[in-house]
């Protein structure tokens, strides 16, 4: 018997899924690399907002069109080169449902890119083309909500990964949403309008500094009145929204570079400051110390366009 075909709205990908059903399938890209994605995913025992256990991806989220929420997990299908996702509720799966999911893991899991030219840079390029098969089909695991893509690149100024983790969870678990389904616990990143009556002491007892506090409740407030969208981000273009996120306290060309990478999804975002980038090259080049700016654009003028991609794959160097 033939299963549904549904074509995504805006999307290259395909759903299959019966009405009725708590599962669908969503195809894949050719280039596509199941393994990378798990390990960038399960990078820290922090991280409270997706699990991945023996090879699946468990993860809750919200369904504006039901006016739901929806927990499901997602595995790779080797055979039919496709994703297979099911619901962990109980009732059928709603059109709305099927949509909202599979609009949500395209968007996170950059199904959408085609990676055809970065494959062709990597190849070509002096240092990723050391690791070609280990970076074949990695695509950027993105933050799809704006809200929390600023938090969390605010968050991780100029402290370490672990500590960022740990700041992330607590204003999880303090101000988010947790649910039980199952024998999992699944929390969702609270809105910027749970974050309304927060103040900047409240947040200062979960060891976020002032600063960093006051740029995440002015950020909520921006959010929640409209004055800061993401789809009129993204419409804006990338100079824009560069310079849009940039005019906002406590947000520099390292933060709007990264939200503009994770979240706008512009390939061409280049967060040239950023720490993880330096220790990459000074490790690759050999070098004493880190590479200048001037060195470091010298080296990505191939990847113009595509910096976002050398970004992301020569981090993922510093743990090959």
């Amino acid at each position: 018997m033939d299963i549904p075909q549904q074509d995504m709205p805006g999307s290259n990908s395909k759903v299959e899924f019966y009405p009725g059903d708590i599962r669908f399938k969503l195809s894949l890209p050719e280039l596509f690399n199941y393994e990378e994605i798990l390990y960038y995913l399960n990078r820290s025992k922090l991280e409270c907002l997706h699990q991945v256990d023996q090879g699946r991806i468990y993860k809750l989220i919200r369904v504006k069109e039901a006016e739901t929420m929806l927990p499901f997990q997602l595995e790779y299908d080797q055979e039919a080169h496709a994703l297979n996702v099911q619901s962990l509720l109980e009732t059928p799966l709603l059109a709305e449902e099927c949509q909202a999911a599979a609009a949500y893991i395209t968007e996170w899991l950059d199904l959408d890119r085609d990676l055809t030219p970065v494959e062709t840079l990597v190849a070509s390029d002096p240092i990723l083309s050391k690791f070609p098969e280990s970076l074949r089909g990695l695509r950027i695991v993105g933050v799809p909500d704006l809200f929390e893509a600023l938090c969390w690149a605010v968050l991780g100024q100029q402290i370490n990964l672990t500590f960022a983790y740990t700041l992330k969870r607590r204003l999880t678990e303090t101000y988010g949403e947790q649910h039980q389904y199952g024998e999992r616990t699944y929390h969702l990143f609270p809105t910027p309008q749970s974050m309304l009556t927060a103040s900047v002491q409240d947040l200062k007892e979960l060891q976020i500094t002032t600063k960093k506090s006051e740029y995440i409740l002015d950020l909520a407030r921006r959010i929640s009145s409209g004055e800061l969208q993401k789809g009129g981000l993204i419409a804006s273009g990338y100079y824009e929204a560069e310079q849009t996120l940039i005019s906002i306290r406590g947000i520099g060309p390292w933060t709007a570079h990264y939200v503009l990478m994770r979240c706008l999804r512009d390939p061409a975002a280049f967060p040239i400051g950023d720490a993880g980038l330096h220790a990459a090259l000074k490790r690759q080049l050999g070098l004493s110390v880190k590479p200048t700016p001037d060195q470091i654009r010298e080296l990505f003028k191939p990847w113009a366009g595509y910096e976002a991609y050398a970004v992301f794959y020569l981090w993922r160097t510093l743990t090959l």
